[in-house]
């Protein structure tokens, strides 16, 4: 059978499950076989190739085909590969993150180029990489990544094991002209942190607040990997009911980023490690417009939220699961059993 008589059947077979649960090896295979063998040797890496730890969020050149490239049956394969693995709110902000690159290329008014020339900004220059065989049985990642966008995934079985780390930004903040202007890709991220910051007293915010100055970029920025943070910030059991409520609120906001099923295995893994062993901290400003910086730490779990540069108009977050990025833990174990 040849390869577009593959791709006729694994699409029938997508179209078959309409309304069913998607096996995501199925959509990345669609998606791979939907792809000329030029551009599938771009998307495709071994599962154990260091590209797939390369992990960045700014504008630069990067490995793996983009939507530029993409006729549209592979646009399609592409989309719902990403839509299987977000959820809908999740794929709600990555749209509208890429589509702020328009936004941006009328604010540096087109200025701004790669070091091949073509332009910086670019609503379509986000890349696909598969990593490994996405087979039923096989261990397989996968990752989209462009400017203020990287999402980092691995899967077996159908579902999906690994989803950090995962980055989203958004410049502007708050769009501040245009026929997009007040646009808030990452509003709640930003109201819920100040809300809850909000609610502290003199002496809980002596214990969250550790510099008056906000740090210029999320502190673990592209590592690899992270550890520990100093200091760790007001403990969760210092915390009233409803600031208690405030805060499980803002750490939802960010684990409902992901597909149902992985977000609920996230958050029972957050909670077997023990609520009570979460914290918070803060830094900057505790009003909007002036640099801010706010983190969620737990044994697991580390969320960073940083909004200083452009005059305080250019958030970024991220989610990093201190166990298990790039799904080293669950992969150290699997290789450890077979052999």
């Amino acid at each position: 059978m040849t390869v577009k008589q593959n791709l006729v059947s694994l699409l029938a077979l997508v179209a078959f499950q309409i309304g069913q649960a998607q096996e995501l090896h199925t959509l990345a295979e669609t998606f791979l076989l939907s792809l000329t063998d030029e551009l599938r040797q771009e998307a495709q890496f071994k599962l154990s190739d260091d590209e797939r730890f390369n992990f960045n969020y700014i504008p630069l050149e990067r490995k793996g085909p983009t939507f530029k490239d993409f006729d549209p049956v592979q646009k399609e394969a592409a989309l719902a590969l990403l839509k299987t693995s977000l959820s809908k709110e999740g794929l709600r902000k990555t749209s509208e993150i890429m589509a702020l690159e328009d936004v941006l290329a009328v604010i540096e008014k087109k200025q701004l180029t790669m070091p091949d020339g073509s332009p910086m900004r670019d609503a379509l220059n986000y890349h696909f990489c598969i990593f490994g065989n996405p087979t039923a049985k096989d261990f397989w990642g996968w990752r989209f990544e462009g400017h203020h966008l990287s999402l980092n995934f691995v899967a077996s079985k159908g579902t999906i094991l690994s989803a950090t780390p995962s980055f989203m930004g958004s410049n502007p903040g708050i769009v501040p002209h245009g026929k997009s202007k007040g646009k808030q890709v990452l509003q709640k991220e930003t109201e819920m942190g100040f809300s809850f910051v909000h609610s502290l007293s003199e002496q809980q915010l002596a214990q969250a607040l550790f510099s008056e100055k906000a740090p210029y970029e999320i502190i673990t920025g592209n590592q690899r990997t992270v550890s520990q943070p100093e200091p760790s910030g007001i403990s969760f059991t210092d915390l009233s009911k409803a600031q208690k409520n405030l805060f499980l609120n803002l750490l939802d906001l960010y684990l409902g980023n992901y597909e149902a099923k992985f977000s609920k295995s996230l958050k029972s893994k957050i909670e077997e490690a023990g609520i009570n062993t979460l914290s918070f901290s803060w830094a900057g400003s505790l009003k909007p417009g002036k640099g801010h910086y706010y983190r969620i730490y737990g044994p697991t779990i580390l969320i960073e939220y940083d909004n200083t540069q452009n005059n305080a108009n250019h958030v970024h977050t991220v989610v990093r699961d201190l166990t298990n990025d790039f799904g080293q833990d669950i992969l150290k174990r699997h290789y450890e059993h077979s052999h």
